[in-house]
């Protein structure tokens, strides 16, 4: 991975390492009764599902002058998380959490996401999927 310095006032790419943490901006457990599910007993009810999302920033997402149009928000997160619930029935936990990932990887900032999506009244414990997807630019 490069990013930009300016020195003696020309631009270089210089390597990032790869293994510099990088900022976080989270929504835990987040509880919602939604539509979903592929099984006959699950069509026509909600189903409560718990939802952590964790977005890694990029270089670009970091709040240099304390203003929120900075930086991603986790109040867009949730709004995305809400919207595409609202939309109605999805069948697959695999792809509400892959609506979701797409979601918050549209903000250029986000460098990559990881869905938590957690069925809670399916069996005697949490049951479910977690997706981990690294935004292709960022990659290359």
């Amino acid at each position: 991975m490069t990013d930009m310095t300016i020195l003696a006032s020309r631009a270089v790419q210089r390597q990032r390492d790869p293994d510099t943490p990088r900022d976080r901006i989270f929504v835990r457990d987040l509880v919602l009764p939604i539509h979903i599910g592929v099984y006959d007993e699950e069509q026509g009810v909600t189903q409560k599902v718990g939802f952590t999302v964790e977005a890694e920033l990029g270089q670009s997402g970091l709040a240099l002058h304390d203003e929120i149009a900075e930086v991603p928000s986790y109040d867009d997160i949730l709004k995305g998380i809400r919207a595409i619930v609202d939309a109605g029935h999805i069948n697959l936990v695999e792809t509400l959490a892959e609506k979701i990932a797409a979601h918050c990887l549209a903000d250029a900032r986000i460098a990559s996401v990881r869905v938590r999506i957690e069925k809670l009244e399916r069996g005697p414990a949490a049951v479910g999927v977690e997706i981990v997807r690294p935004l292709r630019r960022e990659r290359e």
